[in-house]
């Protein structure tokens, strides 16, 4: 697979950044495990390693440059000073700075899952738990879904399927402190590596 340029070059101006900072102080704050000199960062339903010499990834399997970047701005983000906001549930468009990126987001997760999911929940339910997702009580919804992205950020789907009057409606929510911890695209990265797993064969 060719790696995008942009990403490439912009990987590796992140690795430069984190190297400059002493990274590894930022592992509670972050909700990570400190390994000696690495740092153990989950993604979903996997692991990554971080130390000086890059993002490493069990049996050295090959990461993705979308990975590779959210991973950074995860580690670079989150500052100990950083003021405090009221910590709810929101949608990715209620973010501030999300609209250039709120119609991407919606069509690459939000459309996704219901056309693949649309009048098969156990479909969905059985993919959700194979990469950790956690079922939630909901009287609103036909089925509550919660992952981590990443340690200090939760996802929430809530799917009700189609009817004979209704087409199926998915909506998919973050707590409002998740600003702290990405950027807005790295944010809608989350979202859209999510779906991918559930409706990867």
């Amino acid at each position: 697979m060719e790696i995008s340029p942009v990403f490439a070059q912009t990987y590796q101006h992140y690795l430069e950044q984190i190297n400059q900072i002493d990274f590894l102080s930022k592992a509670e704050m972050l909700g990570l495990e400190r390994d000696g000199d690495t740092l153990k960062i989950p993604l979903y339903d996997k692991i990554y390693t971080f130390s000086t010499e890059g993002l490493r990834e069990k049996n050295e399997k090959e990461i993705t440059p979308a990975v590779q970047v959210m991973i950074c701005k995860y580690i670079l983000t989150r500052s100990a000073g950083a003021p405090v906001i009221e910590d709810k549930l929101v949608t990715y468009r209620e973010f501030k700075d999300s609209g250039p990126l709120t119609s991407y987001f919606t069509t690459n997760t939000n459309k996704i899952l219901e056309t693949t999911f649309s009048g098969n929940l156990p479909l969905l339910k059985e993919k959700s738990f194979l990469i950790g997702g956690e079922l939630l009580s909901s009287d609103m919804y036909d089925l509550s879904l919660r992952y981590y992205a990443f340690p200090k950020i939760s996802v929430i789907v809530n799917f009700n399927d189609s009817d004979d009057l209704f087409p199926a409606k998915c909506s998919i929510l973050y707590r409002s402190v998740a600003a702290h911890y990405l950027d807005m695209e790295s944010l809608a990265m989350t979202g859209t590596l999510l779906a991918g797993k559930l409706i990867a064969p």
